[in-house]
C-alpha cells in the first residue's frame, strides 16, 4: 500500500503541472467573436482565429478576441448650412470590422477602434455634407442628403477596414431663428389659402347672381314676346273669359232676373230686382 502510494505521489505533480499547462494552452473564441493571435517573437500573426477551441504556445502566444457583430453607434454633431443656419444632427450607424482585417485594425487601431474613428469621420462627413445644402433644402431633400452622407460615410469607414451595414439620420432640428421663420411662413401660407378660398367663394356667389339675372331677364323677354305675338286676340280672349265670368256669378243671384231679347242680334238682359 505504501509503495503504491509513493508511486501516485511520484506522479501527481507531473501530471498536475501536464494538466496545467494543456489548460493554459488552450482558449476559446465564442461565437459571434473571432480572436487575433499576438506572438512575443513574430508579433501580430497575419491570419484570425475564428470560432471554436483552439492551441497557443503559453507565455510566448496571446489571443485577443474582437466582437465582429453588426453593432450600433449614434453619432451626433451640430454645423452650419450653406445659408448659415445651424443644424443639429444625428446618425445611427451600424457596423462591423472586416473579418480579413482583424489583425490590421489591431495593429492600427486596436480593440476600441470604434471608438477612435467612427465619431471623428462621423462629424467629418456630417459637416462636409451639410455645408452643401440650404436649410429648406435639408427639409425637402432629406432622402437626397441621407443618401449622400451614407456614400461618404461608406468610403471613410472602408479606409479603416470597417464594414457599415446601415446609416440613417434619425434626428435633425435647427436654430431657434430658423425654425420661427419657418412656423411664421406656414401662418402666412394657411392666411393666403383662407383669403383666396373666400375670393374663390365670393366670385362663385357673383357668377351665380349673374346667372340668375340672366336668367329673370330671359324669362321676361319670352313672356313679353309671346304678349306681342297674340296682340290683340289674346287680349279679347281675356276679355271674352272675364264677361263669362261676370254673367256666371249674376246669374246665380237671387235678385237678378234674365231677360230675353226679341231683336235679331239683340242681347239677353239681365235686371237687378233691388235696384
Amino acid at each position: 500500500m505504501a509503495a503504491v502510494l509513493q508511486t501516485i505521489a511520484k506522479y501527481a505533480i507531473p501530471v498536475s503541472v501536464a494538466i496545467g499547462g494543456i489548460q493554459s494552452a488552450m482558449y476559446d473564441v465564442q461565437g459571434g467573436h473571432r480572436a487575433v493571435i499576438f506572438d512575443r517573437i513574430q508579433g501580430v500573426k497575419p491570419l484570425s482565429v475564428g470560432e471554436g477551441t483552439h492551441f497557443l504556445v503559453p507565455w510566448l502566444q496571446r489571443a485577443i478576441q474582437f466582437d465582429t457583430r453588426t453593432k450600433p453607434r449614434n453619432i451626433s454633431t451640430t454645423t452650419g448650412s450653406k445659408d448659415m443656419q445651424m443644424i443639429s444632427l444625428t446618425l445611427r450607424v451600424l457596423h462591423r470590422p472586416e473579418l480579413k482585417q482583424l489583425p490590421a485594425i489591431y495593429q492600427n487601431l486596436g480593440q476600441d477602434y470604434d471608438e477612435r474613428v467612427l465619431p471623428s469621420i462621423g462629424n467629418e462627413v456630417l459637416k462636409a455634407v451639410v455645408a452643401q445644402f440650404d436649410a429648406s433644402e435639408l427639409i425637402t431633400q432629406r432622402e437626397v442628403v441621407s443618401a449622400r452622407i451614407r456614400e461618404e460615410l461608406y468610403k471613410r469607414a472602408r479606409e479603416f477596414n470597417i464594414a457599415l451595414d446601415d446609416v440613417s439620420i434619425t434626428h435633425m432640428t435647427f436654430g431657434k431663428e430658423f425654425t420661427n421663420a419657418v412656423e411664421q411662413k406656414q401662418i402666412a401660407q394657411q392666411e393666403a389659402e383662407r383669403a383666396k378660398f373666400i375670393v374663390e367663394r365670393a366670385e362663385q356667389e357673383r357668377q351665380a347672381a349673374i346667372i340668375r339675372a340672366e336668367g329673370d331677364a330671359q324669362a321676361a323677354e319670352l313672356i313679353s314676346d309671346s304678349l306681342e305675338k297674340a296682340g290683340a286676340g289674346i287680349i279679347a280672349f281675356r276679355r271674352i273669359e272675364a264677361s263669362k265670368e261676370i254673367a256666371q256669378t249674376l246669374a246665380n243671384s237671387r235678385n237678378v232676373t234674365y231677360l230675353p231679347s226679341n231683336r235679331e242680334g239683340g242681347n239677353n238682359m239681365l235686371y237687378n230686382l233691388n235696384a
